[in-house]
C-alpha cells in the first residue's frame, strides 16, 4: 500500500515582528496534532519552523488531499493562531485567509507540498523549507539539480536520471499547469524559469515516481492584497533513482538572489541555516532549511539536519557578503523589485501618483 507524506506550512504568528513562533504556540499546535493524529489515519509526524513559518510533516495511508489529514492542520494552525492573538504575536493568523475549512486547505491560505508512493526498502527522503521569499525560489536550484550536468554529475552516471524526467510548472498567474520534458525541452523550461514571479516548479516525476513537489500558491493572488510572503516549502525523494543527498543540497551554495525579505520587496540571497533557525533581522535576508528522514513503514525511524556541518558556516558567511552587496544599492533596482511584483504596490502606487502630479 502506498504511503503519503504531507507537508503544510503556515505563518500563524511571531515574535517581536517576522522572526519565530513562540514555543506556546509551537506547543498548542503540536499537542492538538498529536493528540487526534490516530483519529485522523497519521503514522507519523514532525514539527519545527523556519523563520516564523510553522510546518507539519504527516505521514499516512489516506492519499494526497485527505480532507482528515488537512483539516486536522488547519484546525490545529487555527488554534495556534488563537494562541498568538493571546499573546499579542505580530502577524497572528496571518497565513489563514478565510473563516471555515472546506475539505482541503489549498486556496485557504497555508502552504501544501504532498506525494504518495510505494515506500522503498531504504526510503530516504528531504523537507526543505524556505522564510521571507516565494515559490519561485525553488526554480534555479531544482533547475540546476535536473537540468545541469556541471551542477550534478548523476544526471551523467545515473541510467535513471540521464534517461530524463518530465517537469510541471506551474503559471501562479493564471493558475495553469504545464508538463515538459528533460532534457528535450530544458530551453524551452529555462525561459519560463528565467522570471520566478510568475512560472514556478511544481513538481518533477519519472515514469514510475513523484520525485519533487513543492508548494506553489501565492498568497496575494489568493487574498488579492499584501498578506506576506509565501514562504515556500517541498518534499524531495533523494538517493538510488533519485538525486543523491549531496546533489540536492549542493544546489544551494550558490545562495542565489531571490524576491522577498523586508516588506517583501527586495532582492537578496536564500541563506541555507540551521532547522528551527528565526528569520535574520538583517533585512530579513531570505533562508532555507532542509531536514533528511529515513522512513520505514510510514515511521520517521531518524532525521538530520543537512546544513548543520561545519562547512555550510562557509556559505553562510558567502550568502551575508551577497547580502550587504545588494544592500549597498539602497532602494534602486535591482535591489527592490520591480512595480509589479512589490508586495507594498498600493503604498508605491500612491506614492507615485503625488509624483505624476508634479509633472506638467
Amino acid at each position: 500500500m502506498k504511503i503519503t507524506v504531507t507537508a503544510i506550512k503556515a505563518d500563524i504568528g511571531s515574535i517581536g515582528g517576522h522572526t519565530r513562533p513562540s514555543d506556546e504556540v509551537l506547543g498548542v499546535v503540536e499537542r492538538f496534532v498529536r493528540k487526534n493524529a490516530k483519529a485522523a489515519g497519521i503514522i507519523d509526524l514532525y514539527i519545527a519552523y523556519t523563520g516564523d513559518d510553522i510546518h507539519l510533516l504527516m505521514s499516512h495511508r489516506n492519499g494526497v488531499g485527505s480532507s482528515k489529514i488537512h483539516k486536522l492542520a488547519w484546525d490545529a494552525f487555527k488554534l495556534g493562531a488563537d494562541m498568538a492573538k493571546e499573546q499579542g504575536l505580530y502577524g497572528a493568523g496571518q497565513d489563514l485567509l478565510k473563516d471555515s475549512f472546506s475539505g482541503n486547505v489549498k486556496g485557504l491560505g497555508p502552504g501544501v507540498a504532498e506525494m504518495s508512493f510505494d515506500e522503498r526498502p531504504n526510503e530516504a527522503f528531504a523537507l526543505m523549507t524556505m522564510d521571507k521569499t516565494e515559490p519561485g525560489a525553488f526554480n534555479f536550484p531544482i533547475y540546476r539539480l535536473f537540468c545541469e550536468p556541471s551542477a550534478n554529475t548523476g544526471l551523467i552516471v545515473n541510467p535513471k536520471l540521464a534517461h530524463g524526467v518530465s517537469m510541471v510548472i506551474m503559471d501562479v498567474m493564471e493558475n495553469k499547469k504545464a508538463e515538459l520534458s528533460i532534457p528535450k525541452d530544458n530551453f524551452l523550461i529555462a525561459a519560463l524559469l528565467m522570471y520566478p514571479g510568475r512560472y514556478v516548479i511544481d513538481s518533477v516525476h519519472n515514469d514510475d515516481d513523484q520525485i519533487f513537489v513543492a508548494t506553489t500558491d501565492k498568497l496575494h493572488n489568493i487574498a488579492g492584497t499584501y498578506v506576506g510572503k509565501d514562504d515556500p516549502a517541498a518534499i524531495m525523494r533523494v538517493q538510488k533513482d533519485f538525486p543523491a543527498t549531496e546533489e540536492a543540497c549542493s544546489v544551494f551554495k550558490v545562495v542565489h538572489y531571490v524576491s522577498g525579505d523586508t516588506r517583501g520587496s527586495h532582492h537578496m540571497p536564500l541563506m541555507p541555516v540551521r532547522i528551527k533557525t528565526a528569520a535574520s533581522a538583517n533585512y530579513c535576508m531570505p533562508i532555507v532549511s532542509v531536514v533528511l528522514f529515513s522512513m520505514h513503514e510510514g515511521k520517521f525511524t531518524a532525521h538530520i539536519d543537512a546544513f548543520d556541518t561545519p562547512d555550510w558556516d562557509y556559505f553562510r558567511t558567502k550568502a551575508v557578503k551577497k547580502a550587504e552587496f545588494m544592500r549597498e544599492q539602497g532602494f534602486v533596482h535591482p535591489a527592490t523589485l520591480v512595480p509589479e511584483e512589490l508586495e507594498y504596490s498600493k503604498g508605491y502606487q500612491a506614492m507615485m501618483g503625488e509624483a505624476k502630479k508634479k509633472f506638467k
